[in-house]
């Protein structure tokens, strides 16, 4: 069937129903329609069978969806509408939540229902949770509502003949008044939730050191008091911030920018505030290399624990970017984790992103965005290389949510790469413009052959897990839920260390290491890859900084440009 996807941005769930639906027989197309003009364009030129909206900010045109049926995803359960049902949910600390696909009619989110899932709403971020718990129900319901429409038996139920779920409502879109915190009253809870319900965006808009921020994410902090609203610490990038029963950690900020004037960057709390004169009495409080997992009553954006044999080096960097700074960290704390007594290692395995590669927002706002792209793609690739390097024991890439670009080729320097089964991989560079580094010219083509290497390359289409797995280029496919992931991927590795099988692979990985030094050594492709890399950073009119600019500050525009990949791809790629 001929499938147009309809999106006000390639999203984690747009990309993930474009791999899905073209991975099943599908002809798909994915355009960017960030208004309704757009979604009209799109439709005469694609003719598709069915229309899909996994995430679309403007309304489809009553001319589109009176001649094609127009399938919209709503981030809420049967007859909770509006554009922030899922900011509420998180905000006012929802158990459980939903998501339906319905028919686009003339009133918002009231058209009858083709598919309906549940999920579960860990105490997590909102961004988070879209990616992960409700991604999972979303794709469930496209599927089946995709499945149905193409049976051409099936007669979508108006949303009054469906049972209601307690409280859904008509909801107004959450403004920056609903999110205000009140630091002397507001409890460390509340204000978590407050921060989790805008972790990515929009954000909460607040005062602080004289100037106007928004605060993007929260961790708890059960050590540290101090008056509600004071900065009483920093760590990693992040700020602590008191409220009136404790503390929350803060990664993230953007300054507020007046009319006319570019978007700022989201940016490491503390870099973001290196200006502020206030900053300079707050004192650093850092962590051992490994600080242990299981110490939930402080933050720390890497962690470290042992099972047995196996050691599990987790990390967790905001929207998967890795800054200079996060990747000379993780490198500190991978040697700290390969001195310990594990025969297994496992690098990841977390719940969310796995990683990114390079920070684009902390370059972009860097005085010399060249210079620091040029830092930050030499600390990753030493990151990479310490693990390609590793001989003394089995390491396995634990990818636990999406990963892109050098993100991949990180895990792909593993001896196994793992993925849960709604992860999105997007194993590319294109759409930033630049030729990529991170040693991908030696460890994709070793897994997916040359062809297969150009192919992912070339096309810069999203792959699913079980994509990955078919093609060679991860080797097993996790079944679990977010939150059942790190346990489930530990217990895999302990299993791994305790077979035969893990002396044969750790044998095998020696005399390949062996191997390539003799033939190509790893020396030679990193100065290949880094010689093309630099030749982009260093030229001003390469399109990587137009692109990186747009990315990083969310220019009007950006998407299409950074989504070209997708637009081109149109109907004839199935």
């Amino acid at each position: 069937m001929r499938i147009l996807l309809v999106a006000s941005a390639y999203n984690s769930l747009t990309q993930r129903l474009h791999a899905e639906l073209r991975e099943r027989g599908h002809t798909v197309a994915a355009e960017v329609t960030p208004h309704g003009d757009d979604v009209r364009a799109a439709v005469v030129r694609h003719e598709p069978e069915l229309v899909v909206a996994p995430m679309l900010k403007a309304v489809v045109p009553r001319d589109v969806w009176t001649a094609n049926t127009c399938l919209i995803v709503h981030p809420g359960p049967v007859g909770d509408r509006g554009p922030s049902s899922l900011d509420w949910a998180v905000r006012d600390g929802a158990g459980e939540w939903g998501v339906t696909v319905l028919q686009a009619e003339e009133e918002m989110d009231a058209g009858p229902v083709w598919a309906t899932a549940t999920f579960p709403v860990p105490p997590a971020g909102k961004s988070d949770l879209y990616r992960n718990e409700l991604g999972d129900a979303a794709v469930e319901a496209v599927l089946l509502a995709v499945e149905r429409f193409a049976s051409g038996r099936y007669a979508p139920a108006g949303q009054d003949t469906l049972p209601g779920w307690p409280g859904a409502r008509t909801r107004p879109p959450m403004r920056q008044a609903d999110r205000r915190i009140a630091w002397a009253d507001d409890s460390t809870d509340t204000v978590l939730r407050t921060l989790r319900a805008a972790d990515s965006q929009p954000g909460v808009l607040d005062d602080l050191l004289g100037g106007q921020w928004y605060l993007h994410g929260g961790h708890p902090e059960r050590r540290l008091r101090g008056r509600p609203g004071e900065l009483l610490a920093a760590r990693a990038g992040a700020i602590c911030r008191a409220t009136s029963d404790g503390a929350v950690w803060i990664p993230e900020l953007r300054a507020r920018t007046g009319p006319g004037a570019p978007r700022a960057c989201k940016l490491p709390a503390t870099l973001a505030l290196g200006g502020c004169a206030g900053l300079r009495g707050v004192p650093e409080l850092p962590l051992p290399p490994l600080p242990p997992a299981d110490d939930d009553s402080t933050w720390s954006d890497i962690r470290y624990r042992e099972d047995g044999p196996v050691g599990v080096l987790s990390f967790s960097f905001p929207g998967g970017a890795m800054s200079t700074d996060h990747c000379r960290r993780l490198l500190d704390a991978y040697r700290a984790a390969c001195a310990r007594p594990t025969s297994v290692l496992v690098l990841g395995g977390g719940r969310d992103f796995f990683s990114n590669g390079i920070h684009l927002g902390v370059i972009e706002a860097a005085a010399d965005p060249a210079a620091e792209s040029w830092a930050n793609i030499n600390a990753m690739d030493d990151l990479v290389e310490a693990v390609l390097t590793t001989t003394d024991r089995l390491v396995v890439s634990a990818i636990g949510g999406n990963a892109a670009a050098g993100g991949v080729m990180l895990a792909l320097a593993a001896d196994e790469v793992w993925c849960r089964s709604g992860s999105v991989l997007n194993p590319h560079y294109r759409r930033m413009g630049l030729y990529g580094s991170e040693y991908w010219t030696y460890t994709l083509p070793r897994r997916v052959g040359a062809a297969g290497a150009e192919q992912l390359t070339g096309e810069a289409l999203p792959v699913t897990a079980a994509r990955a797995r078919d093609i060679g280029l991860i080797d097993r496919v996790v079944e679990s839920a977010p939150s059942c992931f790190t346990a489930h991927v530990t217990g895999l590795a302990a299993h791994l260390a305790a077979s035969p099988r893990a002396q044969t692979l750790l044998a095998a990985k020696k005399a390949e290491s062996e191997r390539r030094e003799a033939v190509t050594p790893l020396a030679d492709v990193r100065r290949r890859e880094l010689a093309r890399m630099r030749d982009i950073f260093d030229d001003p009119a390469a399109p990587y900084h137009a692109l990186r600019g747009a990315f990083a500050r969310k220019e009007a525009g950006g998407s299409d440009r950074a989504t070209e990949g997708a637009r081109s791809a149109g109907l004839a790629d199935s």
